[in-house]
């Protein structure tokens, strides 16, 4: 095969980078979900899935972040439709979100993020790849719905999406009531009534 015939059928698929990204995720998830939190390091991920340490370390500082990334992973690799209504996007994203953490491993990470120091490694990988990353999925989506003149623009978007996905949070780590579907669809409409001024 030529250079150019070389190019071309890279140009065709996803880039190594991005393939060799969703491998170790794929990698991650399989671990953390047959042995548990404790036993997914970078080694194990780049055992099982050939994906050199180097190429992880690109896409996550550590262990932690990596494992929080896998818990939030959509096995099936559903994509997001931008065309759909923001109640419809924001109510996926919010029932995948609490039904990642309603597993058996979602709620031993719960437990042991409760039981963390503040400044540890597996709170700021929570912080950064489940808390920030959640957020601004949320701004995405709103901006798109913006965009598309299905709402209006937020004055405050800031105080919109903490008040949409704190109490995800707050549910998580007081564990007082359920973190379910019902919770994430409440949450949608209450949400959809501030965005809207309904």
């Amino acid at each position: 095969m030529s250079q150019d015939e070389t190019s071309t059928a890279r140009a065709r698929g996803r880039p190594p980078s991005e393939a060799a990204r969703r491998k170790a995720l794929h990698a991650a998830h399989d671990i953390l979900m047959s042995e548990g939190f404790g036993r997914l390091t970078i080694d194990a991920v780049a055992a099982r899935s050939g994906v050199g340490k180097p190429t992880i370390y690109r896409h996550w500082a550590n262990a932690g972040e990596l494992a929080m990334a896998a818990l939030m992973l959509d096995p099936a690799g559903e994509s997001d439709d931008s065309s759909r209504a923001l109640a419809d996007r924001l109510r996926a994203q919010l029932r995948a979100l609490v039904t990642a953490f309603a597993t058996t491993r979602g709620r031993q990470i719960a437990l042991a993020l409760a039981a963390s120091d503040p400044d540890s490694e597996m709170t700021k990988a929570f912080r950064n790849r489940v808390i920030l990353s959640s957020r601004e999925a949320g701004r995405r989506l709103i901006r798109d719905a913006v965009a598309r003149r299905e709402v209006s623009e937020l004055p405050d978007i800031e105080t919109v999406l903490d008040m949409i996905y704190a109490p995800v949070f707050y549910r998580l780590l007081a564990g007082h009531l359920p973190l379910d579907r019902a919770f994430a669809d409440s949450l949608v409409t209450r949400s959809l009534a501030i965005i809207t001024g309904g």
